[in-house]
């Protein structure tokens, strides 16, 4: 079983990833998670802290030249600003000098006070940032590498931003990830990018925020990852799952999902035929997932992301301690993520896909997991 935590806050001394579950063998080296933190602070709406977050960091363990050694795999990811916060966010014993009072609607802020007991948001919002987004880019950048090794590719490309819809045709496949990355907001859709990037702007002026959809695409699954058994089983349920954690994503659908809940049957399935290579369907509208169970079509998923619930233009809120009306509260944050959730989108479902392969696969090294992938794909070349 692959398994992930992650601890830190937004503006403590680092963020920390422990993956565990991995086989020895696969290759992981400083270059190649840092061109995956890279990735996760591209986009234009994004904030300051995006040109100046550098995303240090340090393989604290599991890893010995450049392979995994089947042992946890350890990283911290610093931060930065670090210097600047440490009087705020001492571990020592103390209070803080400027207590977060006046919660944001749309966040984590209240319910968490509430739930914790603390009139002091920052014990909340802390946590509750999307910064802690860049441990998992170490958890997508684990999980993507051993996907490599049997051929999945998983990319993302934004859909949507503000209500400018994208219609890239065709959709961008295997290869493709450097063409989207040059995007300034991850879109494969070239004529949709300037309208996009001025909705962006336009809200940026007005003091507000944008949210939108990307879409996730992991290519050469094997079919039969994932089960119908068991609810917690399901690979849709699970895909849906870790895409909702990542912040501010409201909406998952797999396939043609919200679509296909207005069609009637004939038009909402795949027909299947056989061929040269074996089964194939003839659409897609399933996301390449039936009954919980990947089908061996692309696994297509897509996240709706809401606006980011920090304004520059606050709306109205309420003091927790005087119960006073007046605006939110206020910290650094982006226009729009859109284009960064979709390079979070990858690593989760990067792991949600490496933890089905190697729960089916097995192997505690990357050759008996390939061999025994091999095996099972020229099973069903025969099938």
């Amino acid at each position: 079983m692959l398994r992930f935590l992650t601890a830190g806050e937004s503006h403590g001394p680092g963020l920390v990833a422990v993956v565990e579950g991995l086989p020895s063998g696969i290759e992981a080296t400083a270059e190649g998670l840092a061109a995956q933190l890279a990735r996760r602070r591209l986009g234009h709406g994004r904030g300051r802290r995006m040109r100046v977050e550098r995303d240090e960091f340090e393989i604290l363990g599991g890893v010995r030249f450049g392979r995994t050694t089947g042992g946890p795999v350890a990283v911290v990811v610093r931060n930065s600003e670090w210097p600047a916060w440490q009087a705020e966010m001492s571990a020592a014993p103390g209070s803080s000098e400027s207590p977060v009072g006046s919660p944001r609607p749309g966040h984590a802020d209240l319910a968490g006070m509430l739930k914790y007991d603390t009139h002091d948001a920052r014990d909340i919002l802390e946590r509750a940032s999307a910064r802690e987004t860049a441990a998992r880019a170490v958890v997508g950048w684990l999980s993507g590498t051993l996907l490599a090794e049997i051929g999945v590719e998983v990319l993302s490309h934004v859909v949507a931003i503000g209500g400018v819809a994208a219609t890239p045709d065709p959709a961008p496949g295997p290869g493709d990830r450097s063409a989207v990355d040059a995007s300034p907001v991850r879109t494969f859709d070239r004529e949709a990018e300037a309208e996009m990037m001025a909705v962006i702007d336009a809200a940026r002026a007005g003091g507000d925020t944008v949210g939108g959809v990307v879409e996730v695409a992991a290519h050469s699954v094997p079919a039969g990852l994932g089960s119908h058994v068991h609810w917690d089983r399901r690979i849709d349920a699970r895909i849906a799952a870790a895409l909702m954690s990542i912040p501010s994503v409201k909406g998952v659908e797999i396939g043609s999902g919200f679509g296909v809940a207005s069609e009637r049957g004939s038009g909402a399935h795949d027909g299947i035929e056989h061929g040269e290579g074996g089964f194939i369907r003839t659409s897609n509208r399933a996301g390449g997932v039936e009954g919980g169970i990947t089908n061996g079509s692309v696994v297509v998923a897509r996240a709706h992301m809401k606006p980011l619930s920090t304004l520059m233009r606050p709306l109205a809120s309420v003091d927790v301690v005087t119960k006073a009306p007046g605006p939110a509260a206020r910290e650094r944050s982006d226009v729009c993520s859109v284009p960064a959730a979709g390079v979070i989108g990858e690593h989760m479902l990067s792991f949600v896909l490496a933890d089905e392969a190697l729960r089916k696969f097995g192997g505690d090294t990357v050759s008996d997991f390939t061999g025994s992938v091999a095996a099972y794909r020229r099973r069903l070349e025969v099938f």
